[in-house]
C-alpha cells in the first residue's frame, strides 16, 4: 500500500535540510564549471508579503537554477530586498520609531514566505538597499558621477507633493497624483540633484541591439529616450529679445501662423513688463504651475493657450512677425522651451488655431487642409512638393529639408541637431528613509563631496521623521547635518537619493556582497556578468530597467563594470488575475488569493505546479480553485506511483522506451523557453503511459523525477530519497534522451483529393509510394471522392501529404 502524501510534513523536512546542508550556496569562485546567473526583480518587503503574483515569476526562475544546477552549471540565484520606501516612511511619521525596525520585521516575514515554498536562493547572498554596508557603495558610485559630471545640482521645475513632502518622478506621477496614496501634485521650482539621462541616449539606444528584450518594453524604451534629429532656429522677438525652437520638419517654416513659449520658462517672465494682458497670462502660469509633464504633454487634451498681447516673433525665412502665445504642452525643460506653430501641418497646431481663431497657410502641396492638418507622416516620401515657400517652392519635402537647413545653417542663425525626449533623472526626495547624499555644501557655496572613508554616510535616528515647510526630515537631525573636518565647515545635504538607487545596481553587489574595499571584485564581475535570465514585471520598463542600464552603461565607460548591457535575457511574467478575471486588490476583497493559505491547504509544490499550468508565462490568467485542486491530484497521482516498489523495475519496457525520450527532450526543450505549461503537459502524458504499463524501469522512473523536482522540489527531493538516494537531488545529472528513441515508428498524414483534405491516414514513417496509396484510397471519405472519376496524378511526399488528382 503506497505511503500517504502529507505534504505539509515533506515541505517542511526538506527547507530544513537545505538550510541545514546550505543545499543552494553558491561558491562564485568556482570558475571550473560554465555560469548561470538568474535573477528576480527583488521585491520591496511589504507588510503584507506575498501576494498570487509573486511565486509565479519566482517559480520560472527556481525552476531554470535547479535544471541549470543539474546540467553542470554553476548556477547564481539570489534574493534580497529594495528596502528603501513609502510605506516604511510614513511607519517612521506615524508612531515615530525608526523605520529600520519596521523594515527587518518585513524581511523577516519575506523572507519566511519564500522559503516556504521552496525556492533554491542562496540566502548567503542576501543584500538589503537600506542595509549601511550596502548603501555605502550606492553613496560611492553617486559620489563617481558626480565627480564625472553627471550628477549636477539644478533649479528646475519638479513635482512637489505636499501630502507626502517630496519631489516625485513622472513615472511616479498618475493623472496628477502621487503614485503611491493618491495626493495631489504641482509644478514648483527647487534645486534638485539629477542624473544626466541624455548623455547616456544613444548607447543606450544602441544596446537595445543587443539584448533578448521583449520588443514592447525596447520600443517603450525607445519611445521614452525620444530620439529625434532636427533644426535648432534662433528667433527674434520684434522689440527685443529672443529664443529658439527645434523642428523636425523644417520644410513647413513657411507656414508659421503662431510660435507657442512654455508658461513656466524665463523668457515669459522677462517679458511681461512689456505683455499688455498681464493679469490674464500670469493666471494662466499659475493654473499651469498645478499640472505634472505627463498632464501637459501625452494626456493633455486641451487646446488651453493664452495669446501675448503686444509680443511679435518674426519668421527668419521672410520677417514675417506672427503672435506670441503660452501654452500649457511646451515645457520650460524640454528642448528649447519654445515652439514654432504651422497648423496646416500639424493636428495639434490645427486644433488650436481653430480655437484661438488663428489664420493657417499650407506650404506642402497634396491634400486639402481645410478640415484637417496634412501631417509629416502623410507627406513623407510621397514625392510631395512645397508651395507658398519663396524659392523653395516646387521642390519636393525631402529636397526642401536640405535647402531650407542649408541657408538657415548659412545665415548663421541655425543649427544641425539630434534631440531628446529624454530628460534629467531627479534623484532626491524630500524623505528621511533612503540613501544619505554624500555632499556638504560649504560656507562660501561650493560643493564637498565626502571622502570614501567616510562612506557609509549612515542615517541618524530622529526624534520626528516628518518634514516640516516642504524641507526635508533630516534638516530635523540638527546636529548631524552639520560638518566641521579637517578643516570643511558646512552643512550636509538633507535630500535622500530616490527609491530607484539602490535598485539600479544590486544585481551586481549579489556577485560579492560582503566586499568591504570595492562594491564587487572585478574577477567575480568579469565571471559572472551578465545576468543571463532576469524575471520581473512589465511595470518596470521605463522606470528601473532604465536605471539599471544607465547605471551599468556609466560603470562599464569606466572599466568597472565588464559589460554593456546588465540582463542577457528579459521576460516579464503575466499578471494573475482574481477568478473574476479583474486584478487582484482592494476592489474585490473576495477575489485576492494569499499564497500562504494555498501553502497550509494544499503545499508549495501544489501552488507551483499550479501556476506554471495555468498557461504561458507571459500572459494574464484568471486564479482557478479546480486548477489548484487538479494540480494537487495529479502530485497525488505520482506519488502513488512512485511509491509502490511493485511498480518500478529493473527490466526495459518497449511501451515506455519512447514516451520517455520524448519526455526528456520535450520537458527539457520547454524549459529552455520558459514553456514550463507544455513541460507539465509531457510529464502528464508519460504518468499516464506508466499507469498503463503499471510499472516503470528504474532508469526512467528517476528521470521523471529528476525533471518533476525542478516544479515541484520537495516531492522530488523525498521520491529521491525513497529510491534510496542519501544526498539531495539537486545537483544529480539531468537526464538526456536518444534521438532515435524518440522517432515515431508512424505518421499520421493528410489525403487531399483536388486538394482539398477529405481524411487522414496512418503509414509508417519510411512508407512505400505504392503502399502509402493503396491505404488512402481504402479511406471511406476519400473512396467516395474518387468513386466513378479518372484518377489524372498521384502525388506521395514522404512524411507530408498525399494529393489524388482527378477528373
Amino acid at each position: 500500500m503506497a505511503k500517504v502524501y502529507d505534504a505539509n510534513a515533506i515541505e517542511a523536512k526538506w527547507q530544513k535540510y537545505w538550510e541545514d546542508h546550505q543545499t543552494f550556496k553558491t561558491d562564485v569562485w568556482d570558475f571550473s564549471k560554465p555560469k548561470y546567473y538568474v535573477l528576480d526583480m527583488f521585491p520591496y518587503p511589504s507588510g503584507v508579503g506575498l501576494h498570487a503574483g509573486h511565486p509565479e515569476g519566482y517559480t520560472a526562475t527556481d525552476i531554470m537554477s535547479r535544471m541549470k544546477r543539474m546540467q553542470g552549471y554553476n548556477v547564481l540565484h539570489p534574493m534580497g530586498y529594495d528596502s528603501f520606501g513609502l510605506p516604511a516612511e510614513q511607519y517612521a511619521v506615524t508612531t515615530g520609531h525608526h523605520p529600520n525596525g519596521f523594515t527587518e520585521d518585513n524581511i523577516k516575514t519575506f523572507s519566511k514566505q519564500l522559503k516556504e515554498l521552496g525556492f533554491d536562493y542562496d540566502w548567503t547572498k542576501m543584500v538589503a538597499t537600506s542595509d549601511p554596508k550596502f548603501y555605502k557603495w550606492t553613496q560611492w558610485i553617486f559620489k563617481q558621477l558626480y565627480l564625472d559630471g553627471y550628477a549636477k545640482l539644478v533649479d528646475m521645475p519638479v513635482n512637489w507633493c505636499e501630502e507626502l513632502g517630496t519631489v516625485l518622478s513622472n513615472d511616479e506621477v498618475i493623472d496628477g497624483k502621487s503614485e503611491r496614496g493618491g495626493y495631489p501634485v504641482i509644478r514648483k521650482n527647487m534645486k534638485q540633484w539629477v542624473i544626466d539621462q541624455p548623455a547616456f541616449a544613444e548607447e543606450l539606444l544602441e544596446g537595445l541591439d543587443e539584448i533578448d528584450w521583449p520588443e514592447s518594453t525596447k520600443a517603450m524604451q525607445k519611445h521614452w529616450i525620444g530620439k529625434s534629429e532636427g533644426v535648432e532656429v534662433d528667433i527674434d522677438i520684434v522689440g527685443g529679445g529672443k529664443f529658439s525652437i527645434y523642428t523636425t520638419c523644417i520644410e513647413t517654416i513657411y507656414g508659421i501662423t503662431f510660435m507657442v513659449l512654455a508658461p513656466d520658462g524665463q523668457l515669459v517672465q522677462d517679458l511681461m513688463p512689456r505683455i499688455k494682458n498681464q493679469e490674464e497670462v500670469k493666471a494662466y502660469i499659475d493654473e499651469t504651475m498645478k499640472k505634472n509633464d505627463m498632464d501637459r504633454t501625452e494626456l493633455n487634451k486641451t487646446k488651453s493657450g493664452c495669446v501675448l498681447e503686444g509680443i511679435y516673433a518674426i519668421n527668419p525665412v521672410n520677417g514675417k512677425e506672427v503672435p506670441l502665445y503660452i501654452g500649457d504642452f511646451v515645457l520650460a525643460s524640454y528642448g528649447t522651451g519654445a515652439v514654432m506653430a504651422v497648423p496646416s501641418h500639424d493636428q495639434r497646431d490645427f486644433d488650436y488655431a481653430i480655437v484661438h481663431n488663428i489664420p493657417m497657410i499650407q506650404v506642402i502641396d497634396g491634400a486639402d487642409v481645410s478640415e484637417k492638418a496634412f501631417e509629416k507622416q502623410g507627406y513623407l516620401g510621397k514625392g510631395c512638393k512645397l508651395m507658398n515657400s519663396e524659392e523653395f517652392t516646387g521642390l519636393t519635402v525631402e529636397e526642401a529639408k536640405t535647402a531650407i537647413t542649408d541657408k538657415l545653417v548659412g545665415m548663421g542663425i541655425a543649427r544641425r541637431k539630434v534631440n531628446y525626449h529624454f530628460r534629467e533623472w531627479i534623484f532626491a526626495r524630500q524623505r528621511y528613509w533612503g540613501e544619505p547624499v554624500p555632499i556638504v555644501y560649504e560656507e562660501d557655496g561650493k560643493i564637498h563631496v565626502l571622502a570614501d572613508e567616510e562612506l557609509p554616510l549612515i542615517l541618524p535616528e530622529l526624534e520626528d521623521y516628518k518634514g516640516k515647510n516642504g524641507q526635508a526630515p533630516l534638516e530635523n537631525a540638527v546636529e548631524w547635518k552639520q560638518y566641521d573636518k579637517d578643516g570643511i565647515k558646512g552643512k550636509r545635504e538633507t535630500s535622500t537619493m530616490p527609491g530607484s538607487a539602490g535598485s539600479s545596481w544590486y544585481y551586481l553587489r549579489y556577485i560579492d556582497p560582503d566586499n568591504d574595499k570595492e562594491f564587487a571584485n572585478q574577477e567575480l564581475l568579469k565571471h559572472w556578468m551578465p545576468v543571463d535570465l532576469y524575471i520581473g514585471g512589465p511595470e518596470h520598463a521605463v522606470g528601473h530597467l532604465m536605471y539599471s542600464r544607465i547605471w551599468n552603461h556609466y560603470l562599464y565607460n569606466k572599466g568597472l563594470s565588464p559589460v554593456k548591457e546588465p540582463f542577457k535575457k528579459l521576460v516579464h511574467q503575466g499578471m494573475i488575475l482574481g477568478a473574476n478575471g479583474i486584478k487582484m486588490g482592494k476592489r474585490f476583497p473576495e477575489f485576492v488569493v494569499n499564497p500562504s493559505d494555498i501553502v497550509r491547504d494544499y503545499g508549495a509544490d501544489t501552488l507551483r505546479l499550479y501556476e506554471m499550468f495555468m498557461g504561458p508565462l507571459e500572459a494574464s490568467k484568471p486564479w482557478s480553485d479546480q486548477g489548484v485542486e487538479g494540480a494537487k491530484r495529479f502530485i497525488t497521482r505520482v506519488w502513488k506511483f512512485f511509491t509502490e516498489p511493485e511498480h518500478i523495475s529493473d527490466a526495459k519496457k518497449d511501451e515506455l522506451t519512447r514516451v520517455y525520450h520524448q519526455t526528456v527532450k520535450k520537458v527539457t526543450t520547454d524549459f529552455e523557453v520558459l514553456g514550463f505549461n507544455t513541460a507539465i503537459s509531457q510529464l502528464m502524458i508519460f504518468v499516464n503511459q506508466v499507469y498503463r504499463t503499471e510499472s516503470c524501469p528504474k532508469e526512467y522512473a528517476e528521470g521523471f523525477i529528476k525533471m518533476f523536482s525542478c516544479i515541484c522540489p520537495h516531492i522530488g527531493e523525498e521520491l529521491w530519497s525513497i529510491f534510496g538516494h542519501e544526498d539531495t537531488i539537486a545537483y544529480e545529472p539531468w537526464p538526456t534522451w536518444d534521438e532515435a528513441a524518440v522517432k515515431e515508428d508512424t505518421i499520421e498524414i493528410g489525403v487531399q483529393v483536388n486538394g482539398k483534405v477529405k481524411g487522414t491516414v496512418t503509414l509508417a514513417v519510411d512508407e512505400d509510394q505504392e503502399s502509402a496509396l493503396a491505404k488512402a484510397k481504402e479511406i471511406p471519405s476519400v473512396a467516395r471522392a474518387i468513386a466513378e472519376k479518372r484518377l489524372v496524378k498521384e502525388i506521395y511526399i514522404k512524411g507530408k501529404i498525399i494529393n489524388l488528382v482527378v477528373k
